[in-house]
């Protein structure tokens, strides 16, 4: 059932060829929001997003690029306003993961590639679309349970995943006193693509999610909602929080 709780808004989103970006835009899209997908390379399973958003009756355009590139988050913003002529929802969800079990495995270009895509992508593209986001305008990035628990084999995303906490909460602190609101979602194991596809280990792969106190993993369209309910008004008390759909583990922040 619509509700209509975006209606009118102009929602861009990283990621959104797939996993829990795509159930995002489906999300969003049902509730009444145009969708920006941005996306790296998978042009037709953003293709497929784009027909998810435009069977519930809204618009899309889907845009390929490097966020880690700042002339591309520049452009991809240029489009946006150009085809909507607003940004109303800014969701920071690409990113990418390798795992290593033995530190001097990770290479520097790996190191730096991680970083550039999961934190640097968050600055450069919140960056360009600043300028249009405006009074009652949300920002939701996307960290993860690791960035609470750790990861044995997953050091250097994990520490991207803390940056991101801590830029969440200290960009809603530079953002509050405008009406700018800035949160974010740490899911636990989500069976998304980023994990089969050289995300994770064939011996994590086997169990994966099981250590949950639910023991299960989890889909993306069960952390959805938590990007919505941060997008939409229900949410317009708060600002610096993250919230946690991870399968029952507790993790007090």
């Amino acid at each position: 059932m619509r509700a209509d709780r975006l209606k009118g808004k102009v929602a861009v989103i990283t990621g959104a060829d797939s996993g829990i970006g795509r159930a995002v835009a489906a999300l969003y899209a049902r509730e009444g929001a145009d969708i920006a997908i941005l996306y790296l390379c998978e042009h037709d399973d953003a293709a497929k997003t784009m027909k998810i958003v435009e069977r519930e009756g809204c618009q899309a355009i889907t845009i390929a690029g490097d966020i880690g590139d700042r002339q591309f988050c520049a452009e991809a913003v240029r489009q946006v306003v150009g085809r909507f002529g607003r940004i109303d929802i800014l969701v920071n969800n690409a990113g990418e993961q390798h795992p290593d079990k033995d530190i001097r495995d990770i290479t520097e270009e790996q190191l730096r590639r991680t970083f550039q895509t999961n934190i640097f992508g968050m600055f450069f593209l919140t960056q360009a679309a600043r300028p249009h986001l405006h009074k009652g305008a949300a920002i939701i990035n996307c960290t993860s349970v690791t960035m609470y628990e750790g990861s044995e084999e997953l050091l250097d995303y994990s520490s991207t995943k803390g940056a991101i906490t801590a830029f969440t909460r200290s960009l809603s602190e530079n953002l509050v006193g405008e009406g700018i609101r800035v949160n974010a979602v740490a899911p636990g194991p989500i069976w998304t693509p980023l994990n089969p596809c050289g995300g994770a280990s064939p011996e994590k792969l086997e169990h994966f999610g099981e250590k949950t106190p639910m023991g299960r993993a989890g889909q993306p369209n069960k952390v959805a909602p938590s990007f919505l309910f941060l997008a939409c008004e229900d949410a317009s008390y708060m600002s610096g929080q993250v919230l946690h759909p991870n399968g029952g583990t507790i993790v007090n922040g």
